[in-house]
């Protein structure tokens, strides 16, 4: 039994030897373009593209589109399709700590996703509240409602042109977003009067601008620009420091200028800018545009910046004695309730930061000597309080050689396209950029 059992034993053993060498060896026959490409057979249907909408595989599900109606609500809209009143009251409480369901507006768009199935019951309400940002009411047995975003896609544009009557209408012509217009009016509000800016001036700027589905968002980031204005250069460029970014000339000095933080020493704020304030003479809400700072009668009341008088005026029913100050293109200041102007004040005098232009008094509608402060971005009020502070130093010494490697690279992109316009000096502006390197 023994001698069969280690005869059977050497038989199997030289058996799984020989069919070892012939798998080798016909291996070794195998072509090997025949062995590469069975490395790479794949399963294809392991990596068939999903098509995602508001996170869902949208093709699992029908889907209706369609945009709020005047006067609808959550549950006007969701008792189309068949919601039950108990479960719109029970999501709409649940929303709360998410979305308030009675901001649902007009106009906006909205989604409803059916089960494929004979019941086709709506198992998703998505409501759009902006371009970026959508609500979820999951309609099934969990009732749960969180919020989502879309992604949004920069695109790099460069866009040049010549001014023939505005730069808003040069903007239209060029099929470009009139926005940027008024983005480039704030980055050189400290060095071009955009009032005063015509026939044949030229602009030459990069910069990204925001799509979410491929629409424009009307978000845009200027990175770098040129603007000509009387045959002269004036070039921009956004770098950060510190967490703020600001825009920089070729030399790495700052376009911008701080404004003061307040137009007179005071001891307290009294009202803060409201959409909706109670008047104390005229004993309703209305809104206050402004911010008032309580201070004795006489306290001296200086300009936060240089700029020149538009108005000097008293209104009788309003802010009594006032006097509005032009800064640049973009900024306008207004100081109210003046007891009495600064002697030589008057319409068309330039004025310097902090320099006195008249003192808190209670003319006009006031129950107590203060000043009303208001501020004017581009024509609209602002929250003087919250006005934002950009860098107004040069670059720093640690940044500057990273600043100074994209300015390079910006200018390269600005001019690579560029028709080199007659206020370019093109020898001088290369021959700095080769000793940059």
């Amino acid at each position: 039994m023994k001698r069969f059992f280690n005869y059977k034993t050497i038989i199997i053993a030289s058996t799984v030897l020989i069919g070892s060498l012939l798998f080798k060896k016909y291996k070794s026959d195998i072509p090997e373009e025949v062995k590469k490409e069975s490395h790479q057979l794949i399963d294809s249907t392991e990596f068939a593209p999903v098509n995602l909408k508001y996170g869902f595989p949208i093709d699992d599900f029908e889907v209706e589109e369609n945009k709020v109606k005047k006067n609808q609500s959550l549950s006007t809209i969701l008792r189309q399709y068949n919601v039950s009143y108990a479960a719109i009251d029970k999501i709409a409480k649940k929303a709360k700590k998410v979305f308030n369901v009675r901001r649902i507006q007009s106009g906006r768009e909205y989604s409803v996703l059916f089960s494929k199935d004979s019941l086709r019951a709506a198992e998703y309400f998505v409501y759009e509240n902006t371009p970026v940002e959508y609500i979820v009411f999951d309609l099934r047995d969990t009732l749960h409602v969180y919020k989502g975003e879309k992604e949004i896609v920069y695109k790099r544009k460069q866009l040049k042109g010549t001014i023939e009557s505005s730069l808003w209408n040069a903007m239209v012509e060029a099929k470009a977003n009139p926005v940027l217009s008024i983005e480039l009016s704030e980055i050189y509000a400290w060095t071009i009067d955009f009032f005063g800016i015509g026939k044949g001036d030229q602009f030459n700027i990069i910069y990204e601008e925001a799509f979410v589905d491929d629409e424009p968002i009307h978000e845009i980031k200027v990175l770098a620009a040129n603007f000509i204005h009387h045959k002269s250069n004036n070039y921009a460029f956004a770098f950060k420091e510190d967490d703020k970014q600001g825009f920089f000339d070729e030399e790495g000095k700052s376009l911008q200028k701080a404004f003061l933080k307040a137009p007179l020493r005071y001891s307290r704020i009294s009202s803060r800018f409201s959409n909706r304030r109670f008047h104390p003479v005229l004993k309703r809400y209305r809104a206050h545009h402004g911010v008032d700072y309580a201070a004795p009668t006489g306290t001296p009341v200086h300009t936060i910046g240089d700029g020149v008088i538009i108005k000097k005026g008293y209104q009788k029913n309003g802010g009594g004695r006032y006097l509005k100050i032009k800064h640049n293109s973009v900024y306008t200041t207004t100081y109210m309730h003046l007891s009495r102007f600064e002697k030589g004040m008057k319409s068309g005098v330039r004025v310097k930061q902090g320099q006195t232009i008249g003192y808190v008094g209670s003319t006009g509608l006031a129950t107590g000597p203060h000043l009303d402060f208001r501020v004017h971005k581009n024509g609209s009020p602002i929250n003087p309080l919250k006005i934002k502070s950009p860098p107004v130093a040069p670059v720093k010494k640690e940044n500057r050689d990273q600043f100074e490697v994209l300015k390079n690279k910006l200018m390269h992109e600005l001019h690579g396209l560029d028709l080199t316009p007659k206020a370019l000096n093109p020898d001088s502006l290369y021959h700095a950029i080769d000793d940059q390197k």
